[in-house]
């Protein structure tokens, strides 16, 4: 099945337009991902969207609050859309920097930017070429659903590669995490010591070099539950979702609980009472 692109638009230089798609550069199926089951039942665990006091809650009746001084401030739904930024279709990249200025603690996910047919290949690799002749990196911002980014795009193999960042007031600053380290040189013979073990250890980066132990093994661990019959398994395909966005709907699931009882007494007019054992004999059968 092909990647969807996560945004359409153009990339603009100056006057020069290309346009351009952007995919997601993670893959996020690599990891492996379980699900919280029911022991007893065999059943998928499902969140439903809770009140104290008042139980399951229908999603039209949900707003955004945001806590001041422990009262929240409630937005509906349509106060928050109307100033949603429209998504632009324009990346322009209105500044340049060195390709190492850029903290790394700055940057936050990599996307894989590229051009949309032939016809944009040619401005494409002129933009990347550029960009790789002066070692530089550009800067800009998008809009993608409905939040602006900052964003940083260089070059990439045979292409471009895209990050945002993180703007400034969304990083916490250092200083307070390192003010009780002291300001004293460090010892020159364990410094010798250990620039001497950095330079031997010293060689190009290969991500390939590098696995995740711990997911091999999980990887390992469900491969050899999958071949042991012994294995305890529960199905799949009986699972029943619940409606309306996962919320319970209070007033179905009591009707569903009390079942036939609902009928039964709708028959019977006024029962008597029964004894203990009689009353047993009837909720066997």
């Amino acid at each position: 099945m092909a990647q969807r692109a996560l945004w359409k638009g153009q990339l603009r230089l100056s006057l020069v337009s290309i346009p351009v798609e952007l995919y997601a550069a993670h893959d996020s199926s690599a990891r492996v991902s379980f699900r919280q089951i029911h022991k007893p039942s065999g059943k998928r665990v499902h969140y439903d969207k809770t009140v104290a006091g008042v139980g399951p809650v229908k999603a039209d009746d949900i707003v955004k609050g945001y806590e001041v001084n422990g009262d929240y401030i409630l937005l509906d739904p349509d106060e928050i859309d109307a100033i949603k930024l429209e998504t632009k279709k324009t990346l322009e990249l209105v500044q340049f920097v060195g390709a190492c200025e850029i903290p790394p603690l700055y940057f936050d996910k990599p996307y894989y930017l590229v051009p949309t047919d032939d016809l944009a290949e040619d401005a494409y690799r002129v933009v990347r070429d550029a960009l790789r002749a002066t070692e530089k990196v550009g800067l800009g911002q998008m809009t993608m659903r409905g939040k602006e980014y900052l964003v940083a795009i260089k070059p990439c193999g045979d292409g471009l590669l895209l990050e945002t960042l993180y703007y400034a007031d969304e990083l916490r600053d250092s200083e307070p995490m390192f003010s009780d380290i002291k300001d004293t040189k460090a010892d020159d013979e364990l410094l010798d010591l250990a620039t001497a073990l950095i330079k031997k250890k010293t060689a190009p980066f290969d991500a390939e070099n590098f696995t995740d132990h711990y997911a091999e093994a999980l990887k390992d661990l469900i491969e050899a539950k999958k071949k042991n019959r012994k294995t305890q398994r529960v199905s799949a395909d009986e699972e029943e979702r619940p409606a309306g966005d996962n919320v319970v709907d209070l007033m179905a699931a009591l009707k569903q609980s009390l079942g036939r009882g609902d009928k039964k007494a709708a028959v019977k007019k006024k029962p008597a009472a029964k004894s203990p054992s009689k009353s047993k004999e009837r909720k066997a059968s």
